[in-house]
């Protein structure tokens, strides 16, 4: 792009190569007149390319979220619980664990208990009785190990089996 630029002076003296016509008068700025020209076999159109909208983890993880039902929100909620569980047992015993999983696992549960009462209030439950549901749900949930400790139990069991039949 080519410019033109003239000092403003007490005769309007323009040093431009082009047609008075082609000057912006509408760009000036304390005497200084500035002027953009664009040849006319030239466009002035940047070319703007569009990149891909990609969804940010959150909206993915919202997307599965919402494609579970209530009774698998919940399953999920008390076995992340767990986790959660499992994650303080080992930072309490100095064991090597990832810390930035106490953070991802509290905001999966609390992502999970919103859209729970997103559906509840589309069923136009009210918060004393959401308070209530909770209460009564959290009586009824039967303890159990979370899957990382069925996991590991299952491994020890088949390292255990392996030594048995190598013995």
């Amino acid at each position: 792009m080519l410019s033109s630029f003239s000092i403003a002076a007490a005769s309007p003296t323009s040093f431009s190569p082009f047609p008075k016509t082609l000057i912006s008068k509408s760009s000036s700025f304390h005497g200084i007149k500035i002027a953009h020209f664009c040849p006319p076999r030239i466009q002035c159109t940047r070319a703007v390319q569009i990149a891909p909208v990609k969804m940010s983890k959150k909206d993915e993880e919202l997307k599965e979220i919402r494609a579970l039902t209530t009774e698998e929100i919940q399953e999920q909620v008390v076995d992340l619980k767990g986790e959660l569980f499992m994650l303080r047992l080992q930072r309490s015993a100095r064991n090597e664990f990832k810390s930035s999983d106490f953070r991802r696992m509290r905001k999966r549960v609390a992502r999970m208990l919103t859209v729970r009462r997103e559906r509840e209030l589309e069923e136009g439950i009210n918060k004393r009785l959401s308070r209530k549901r909770d209460r009564q749900w959290k009586k009824s949930i039967v303890v159990r190990p979370p899957p990382s400790l069925i996991k590991l139990r299952e491994e020890e069991a088949a390292e255990e089996a392996k030594e048995a039949s190598s013995a």
